[in-house]
C-alpha cells in the first residue's frame, strides 16, 4: 500500500524559505508564534512577500554568475541556428542544458572543424546552466593556460587551481588551436587531472583525439589526458559544413556580377 502524500502547508513553505535564507531562528519560531497569536490568516501574505524575496535573490545570483562566467552574451540557444545541426545533436544539447551531467562530474567534449557552431552551442549550454544557478567559467584554452603559467611562476598555482574549483563547469574553448610548449602542455594536463571526477570540463576542439599528440607532445601524457576526459564524458561531433563558409557562398551568389567593360 502506498503511503499518503503529505500536504505541504503555507507554514511549511514559509519555514523552507526562511531556512534557505539561512534565517534559522526565524525558520524555527516564526510560524508557531503566528499560530499562537492566532494570526494564521496573515501567513499567506507573509509567504507571498518571502517568495518575492526568493525571486529577487535568484535574479541577483544569476546576474553575478553570468558576469563571472565570461560567457559571450550573444551565444545562447535563442541565437543558435539549430536548423543546421542534426536533430539528435540538438536534442542532446538541450538535454545537457538541464545540468544533470554535473552530478557525477561528467565532461562534455565537442569536436568539429572551425565555424561549425560548436563554441556557440557549448556557450548556449553554459548560459542555460547559469540560469539554473550553476557557476560556469568560459575561457579560451590558451588564455587560461597562460594565467596558470603566471600563477606557477609566482608560486601560486595551487591557489589558482582551488579558485577554479569554485566553478561547477570549466568551458575550455579551442583546445589544441595553438600549438603548445611542453610547459604549457604540462599545465593543461595538471588542470585536467585536478578536476578529474570532481568537476565537469566542457571542451571544444578542432582536433580529434588521434591528433592530440600535437597538444601534449608525449604519447603517455596524451593517453593519460584522454583517459581522464573520456572516463565520464559525452562526445559531440559537429559534422556539418562551416557556417562562415556557407555565409560567404550565399553572399557571393547574392552579389550581382559587374558588367563587362566596353571593348
Amino acid at each position: 500500500m502506498s503511503r499518503p502524500t503529505k500536504t505541504v502547508t503555507v507554514g511549511d513553505q514559509i519555514t523552507t524559505l526562511l531556512t534557505g535564507f539561512l534565517l534559522t531562528t526565524a525558520a524555527r519560531e516564526l510560524v508557531s508564534r503566528f499560530v499562537e497569536a492566532e494570526q494564521q490568516p496573515a501567513l499567506p501574505l507573509l509567504l507571498e512577500v518571502l517568495e518575492l524575496e526568493a525571486e529577487e535573490r535568484r535574479d541577483r545570483r544569476t546576474t553575478r554568475l553570468r558576469r563571472a562566467s565570461k560567457l559571450p552574451p550573444g551565444k545562447t540557444f535563442d541565437t543558435l541556428d539549430e536548423g543546421r545541426l542534426p536533430p539528435a545533436l540538438v536534442r542532446k544539447l538541450h538535454e545537457l542544458a538541464e545540468g544533470d551531467f554535473l552530478a557525477d562530474a561528467t565532461n562534455v567534449l565537442a569536436f568539429g572543424l572551425p565555424g561549425v557552431g560548436k563554441s556557440h552551442a557549448m556557450c548556449a549550454i553554459g548560459h542555460a546552466l547559469v540560469d539554473r544557478g550553476h557557476a560556469v567559467l568560459f575561457m579560451p584554452t590558451y588564455s587560461l593556460v597562460q594565467e596558470l603559467l603566471a600563477a606557477k611562476r609566482n608560486l601560486e598555482l595551487p591557489r589558482a587551481l582551488r579558485k577554479l574549483d569554485h566553478y561547477a563547469v570549466l568551458l575550455l574553448d579551442d583546445v589544441g588551436y595553438i600549438q603548445q610548449s611542453p610547459e604549457e602542455a604540462e599545465i593543461l594536463f595538471t588542470l585536467l587531472a585536478e578536476r578529474y571526477e570532481r568537476r565537469s570540463v566542457v571542451i571544444t576542439s578542432n582536433l580529434m583525439f588521434a591528433q592530440w599528440d600535437r597538444i601534449f607532445r608525449d604519447q603517455m601524457a596524451t593517453a593519460a589526458a584522454i583517459d581522464r576526459l573520456v572516463h565520464h564524458s559525452v562526445l559531440l561531433e559537429f559534422d556539418v559544413s562551416s557556417f562562415r563558409t556557407e555565409h560567404a557562398k550565399r553572399r557571393g551568389k547574392a552579389t550581382p556580377s559587374r558588367p563587362e567593360a566596353a571593348s
